[in-house]
This record gives structure tokens, sequence and C-alpha cells, in this order.
């Protein structure tokens, strides 16, 4: 199975190792509407299904919604599960689906050619879930779209 093959941690350059304490995975990002007469968009919200990959023989369905919100968090979009949520920078998932990628507490790497793991790490542990990786690429020219909606006026 694709979690096990090679970990985004283990391709790092320079053998990098990940902070054991909790941090903020979103970067500071360009303020909402600044590019002239292009103002952010609505926020996008796409629902997927992802797979909790588990060390035991079966993996589980979860539902998972994919949150972007161009006039709040420009620069991020935000996991939501049913164990908590995360955001994390829109282009670590574009990088993760791929090569491996890492910011902050989110790991992201290709699985195959259809499938995408993204790894969440928090206090509690880690969640690593498996999505197809063309419900990712929907969501993400969903987000590039509502960033650059034309002004209302």
């Amino acid at each position: 199975m694709c979690p096990a093959d090679v970990h985004p941690e283990e391709a790092r350059p320079g053998g990098e190792t990940r902070s054991d304490g909790p941090r903020a995975a979103v970067r500071a990002a360009e303020p909402a509407g600044a590019v002239g007469s292009v103002r952010a968009g609505p926020p996008v919200e796409v629902r997927a299904r992802g797979m909790v990959v588990t060390d035991g023989p079966l993996s589980r369905p979860v539902p998972v919604a994919l949150r972007y919100d161009p006039g709040t968090e420009p620069g991020a979009v935000r996991f939501v599960l049913p164990g908590g949520s995360w955001s994390c920078p829109r282009t670590l998932l574009e990088t993760g689906l791929r090569a491996p990628a890492h910011d902050g507490d989110v790991d992201v790497w290709p699985c195959g050619r259809v499938q995408t793991v993204v790894e969440f790490h928090s206090p509690e542990g880690t969640e690593v879930v498996q999505f197809d990786s063309s419900a990712l690429r929907g969501f993400l020219r969903r987000t590039y779209a509502a960033a650059t909606a034309p002004a209302a006026r």
C-alpha cells in the first residue's frame, strides 16, 4: 500500500525532521482581492471521500470537507474530518499531487497514478487519509476559479 512505500520525511533533502510540537501549517498569503479589478470570489466547499489508512488490515472510508475561503485565507485550504481540521498552504496540496511535500503538520504525496495520501499530525496522533487525486485536482481548480472571480459591481 502506498502510505508505507516512500514517506515524505524520508525523501526530504538533508534529512530534515519534523518538530514534535504543534505548528500552524498556514503561511501568510496575499491579501484578499489584491489584483486590480479582480477580487476574491465566494468560499468553496467540496465533499470528498477519503480512506483512513491504519496499521490493521482494513482501511475505512471517512467523509472529508475540503474548504477554501479566498476572502479569509486566500493562500490556504482546509481539510475537515470527523476528528478535527487542518489547514495547509494551497501550494502544498498542488505540489503533493506530483511529488512528496511537507509543511508544518501536513504531508502530501502521490500514491501511484490515481491516489494521493495526506498525512495529518497533531499532539493526539497521526491520521493518514488516501484520496482519489481527481477529487483533489477538481477542488484545486475550483479554488483558483474562486480566487480570480471578477469583481462584483
